[in-house]
C-alpha cells in the first residue's frame, strides 16, 4: 500500500480571487475536497465540491470582481486558459461576442503522489497506455504521476498543451520529476509538437493530454509506430465510445464497413455487410477510469473492440482500492450477447451498439476460472483436418474457447474433419 500525499498550493488559487470570495471559500473549511470557484458575471459565485456544489454569498457577482481576477492571472491563450505560475491551478474564461471576459472557472490543481500504484504495472510494461475518464475523475493526476515515475529511469518529454501537466510558466512543477516539458503555442499545433518531440529529444516515453482531433490521433499513430510509447488520454469515458467517435477511432483501430462473401456470411452467421477493425490499434491497453479508486482496464485493446463490433463476450479487469488503501483486481466479463439480429444488413451494423449500451460487466472469480483451465486440461487434444475453412479462423477460435484442437495438414493424421456445409452437400471427395 502506498501512501498517498497531496500537494495543492491552494493559497495561490486565493490569492487571485475577490478577498470577499476566498474568505467565504475559506468558510466552507473544505479545502481538500474543493474542486472550482465558479465567478459568472451577474450570478451568485459558487464553489464546486465532490460531494456538490455550495453558494458563496447571496450577492451577485460584478464585472470589478471579473477584472480583479484577471488582472492578477495575466493573459489568456488562443483556449482561454490561463494558469499560475509554478502551480497547477488553471483559470478558463466564457467570453461575450465582443470577446470580453464575463465568467471564470478556477480550478484547483493537485500534485497527488501515491495514486499510480493501481496501474503502476501497466504504466512500466513498456506497452503505449490510453485513459478514458469523464472530467474531473482524475485522468490528468494519473498522468502526471506517471511521467514523474518513468522519468527515473527513462526518458521522458510531456507535451503540455495547455500546461496542466506541469503547470504554468517556463519550470515544470516538481510533480513531473525529471520528465522534460514541451509547450505548445497554440493548441491547433499539438500534432507538429508531439512529431517533434520525437524528431527532436529522442524520447523513450512521450506523454500526452486530451488527444481530441484527428491530426492528433495521426500524429500518435506516427509515434507509436517508432517503437517509443505512448501514455495519453483522450475525450470519451468508455472503449465503446471510443469507437463510436469517428475523430478518435484510429486510436483503437478504426472502424470500417465490409461486404463479405454470401459463404462467408453463411459461416458467421451474419448478413453481407459486417463492420471489422481497420487496422492496429495504436494503444495497446486502454483504462477507464470510472472512479478515482475504480478502473476498469481491457489489456488487449485489439481483442476488446473485435469482440464488440461481433458481439462476442471480452474479459477485462476491474482494479479498485479499498478504505484502507489495498488494491483488489478482478475479472470481468460482460453478460452474454444476444443472438445475432438478422433483419437487415444495416441494423445488423448498429446492433453491436444497442448491445453495448445495455452491457453489465459480471465477475469472474479465479475459482470459477481455475475451474475453466482445469476443465479444458482434462479433455485429450483433438487433431482436426479442415477443408473449406481458413485454418488460421479455426486456430483462433479454438484458442479462444480454449479448447486443446490441432489442426494438421494431413487427412490420415486427423481424427476429426471440418467443412462448410456447402462442400458437405456436394460430398465432394477429399
Amino acid at each position: 500500500m502506498t501512501k498517498r500525499k497531496i500537494t495543492d498550493d491552494l493559497h495561490a488559487l486565493l490569492d487571485v480571487l475577490p478577498p470577499e470570495i476566498a474568505q467565504a471559500v475559506d468558510r466552507v473549511n473544505d479545502s481538500d475536497n474543493l474542486l472550482e470557484v465558479i465567478l459568472d458575471l451577474g450570478r451568485v459565485p459558487t464553489a464546486r465540491f465532490t460531494h456538490g456544489e455550495i453558494v458563496l454569498r447571496d450577492r451577485e457577482v460584478t464585472r470589478e470582481e471579473i477584472d480583479y481576477v484577471v488582472a492578477r492571472v495575466g493573459e489568456f491563450d488562443e483556449d482561454n486558459r490561463a494558469g499560475i505560475e509554478r502551480t497547477l491551478h488553471r483559470i478558463s474564461a466564457i467570453r461575450n461576442r465582443r470577446g470580453a471576459v464575463v465568467g471564470l472557472t478556477c480550478r484547483v490543481g493537485r500534485a497527488v503522489y501515491g495514486t499510480i500504484d493501481i496501474i503502476q504495472d501497466l504504466v512500466e510494461s513498456g506497452k503505449s497506455l490510453l485513459l478514458l475518464g469523464r472530467p474531473g475523475v482524475g485522468k490528468t493526476t494519473l498522468l502526471r504521476e506517471a511521467a514523474r515515475i518513468l522519468a527515473e529511469t527513462k526518458r521522458v518529454v510531456i507535451v503540455d498543451t495547455s500546461n496542466e501537466i506541469g503547470g504554468d510558466g517556463d519550470v515544470p512543477h516538481p510533480a513531473v520529476g525529471r520528465a522534460r516539458r514541451m509547450q505548445v503555442a497554440t493548441p491547433s499545433l499539438q500534432h507538429e509538437v508531439m512529431i517533434e518531440a520525437v524528431e527532436n529529444h529522442n524520447p523513450e516515453v512521450i506523454v500526452i493530454d486530451e488527444i481530441g482531433r484527428e491530426l492528433e490521433a495521426l500524429a500518435a499513430r506516427t509515434i507509436a509506430e517508432r517503437g517509443v510509447q505512448l501514455i495519453a488520454t483522450a475525450h470519451g469515458n468508455t472503449l465503446e465510445n471510443l469507437l463510436l467517435n469517428p475523430t478518435l477511432s484510429d486510436l483503437i483501430g478504426g472502424i470500417e464497413s465490409v461486404t463479405l462473401s454470401d459463404e462467408e456470411a453463411r459461416r458467421r452467421g451474419t448478413q453481407k455487410t459486417v463492420l471489422e477493425r481497420r487496422a492496429p490499434p495504436t494503444f495497446d491497453i486502454l483504462v477507464e477510469i470510472q472512479d478515482r479508486d475504480r478502473l476498469l482496464v481491457h489489456k488487449d485493446v485489439a481483442e476488446a473492440v473485435d469482440a464488440l463490433l461481433r458481439g462476442e463476450p471480452l474479459q477485462a479487469e476491474l482494479r479498485w482500492r479499498d478504505e484502507q488503501g489495498e488494491i483488489h483486481i478482478e475479472k470481468v466479463r460482460p453478460a452474454p450477447a444476444q443472438a445475432r439480429d438478422r433483419r437487415g444488413p444495416r441494423r445488423v451494423q448498429d446492433a453491436w451498439r444497442q448491445r453495448t449500451q445495455a452491457m453489465a460487466y459480471e465477475p469472474v472469480g479465479e475459482a470459477a476460472l481455475e475451474e475453466e483451465r482445469l476443465g479444458t486440461r482434462r479433455l485429450a487434444p483433438v487433431r482436426i483436418f479442415a477443408y473449406g475453412v481458413a485454418r488460421n479462423r479455426l486456430e483462433k477460435a479454438a484458442n479462444r474457447l480454449e479448447v486443446p484442437a490441432i489442426v494438421v495438414k494431413d487427412l490420415r493424421d486427423a481424427q476429426a474433419l471440418v467443412t462448410l456445409r456447402s462442400y458437405y452437400r456436394k460430398r465432394q471427395r477429399v
